[in-house]
C-alpha cells in the first residue's frame, strides 16, 4: 500500500468511533494488521450460521443485516454504514453469526483477525484499553437497543391481547 493509499484508509479509520480515540502510531498499526476488502452490491460478507474470527469496520458503503426466518425468508434487522462496526462478538467468542451481512453497494470493509487485535492490545495496552473499552460501550448500547425493541414488542402484544379478549368478549353477547 503505498502512502497515498494509506493516508486516504487512515482518514476513513478516523471516522469510526473504535478507531477515533486512537493516536497516529496506533491508527498506522492497526491498519497494518488488517485486511481492506472491497464488496460489490449483494456481496455477501457474513454469512448466518458460520464461524469467523473477525471484526468488521465499514469504511464506505453500507450493509444490510438480516436473520433467516422459517422456510427460508429474511428478515431485515438494519442498516450498517459508513463509521460503524459489526462482528464484535467474533473477537471475544467462537460462535456462530447469528446474522447475515450483506453489502447495499459498493462497499469498504476494515476487517481485523481476533489473534491479531489481541497482539496489538498486547503490544499497545493503552491503545488497546481504549479499543476495547469502546468495544464494550457499543455491545452494551446495541443490547440495550433490543432490550427496548423487546419491550416494546411485548406491551405490543399485551395489548393486542387485551383487544382479542374484548372481541372475544363481545362475540359471546
Amino acid at each position: 500500500m503505498d502512502d497515498k493509499q494509506r493516508d486516504y484508509y487512515l482518514s476513513k479509520m478516523r471516522k469510526v468511533l473504535i478507531f477515533r480515540y486512537l493516536n497516529d502510531e496506533a491508527l498506522i498499526r492497526v491498519l497494518q494488521i488488517s485486511n481492506i476488502i472491497s464488496y460489490k452490491k449483494n456481496d455477501h460478507i457474513i454469512s448466518e450460521g458460520e464461524t469467523s474470527p473477525y471484526l468488521f469496520s465499514v469504511l464506505e458503503g453500507s450493509v444490510n443485516v438480516s436473520v433467516r426466518k422459517e422456510k427460508g425468508k429474511e428478515i431485515f434487522i438494519c442498516t450498517i454504514g459508513g463509521g460503524e462496526v459489526f462482528g464484535e462478538a467474533g473477537i471475544f467468542l467462537t460462535v456462530k453469526r447469528t446474522a447475515n451481512v450483506i453489502s447495499t453497494e459498493n462497499t469498504t470493509i476494515l476487517r481485523i483477525h481476533r489473534k491479531d487485535l489481541l497482539d496489538f492490545i498486547k503490544q499497545q495496552p493503552t491503545a488497546g484499553v481504549k479499543l476495547l473499552m469502546i468495544i464494550i460501550y457499543s455491545l452494551l448500547k446495541k443490547l440495550r437497543d433490543a432490550n427496548q425493541e423487546l419491550a416494546f414488542e411485548r406491551k405490543a402484544d399485551i395489548e393486542q391481547e387485551d383487544i382479542d379478549l374484548i372481541v372475544q368478549n363481545l362475540m359471546k353477547e
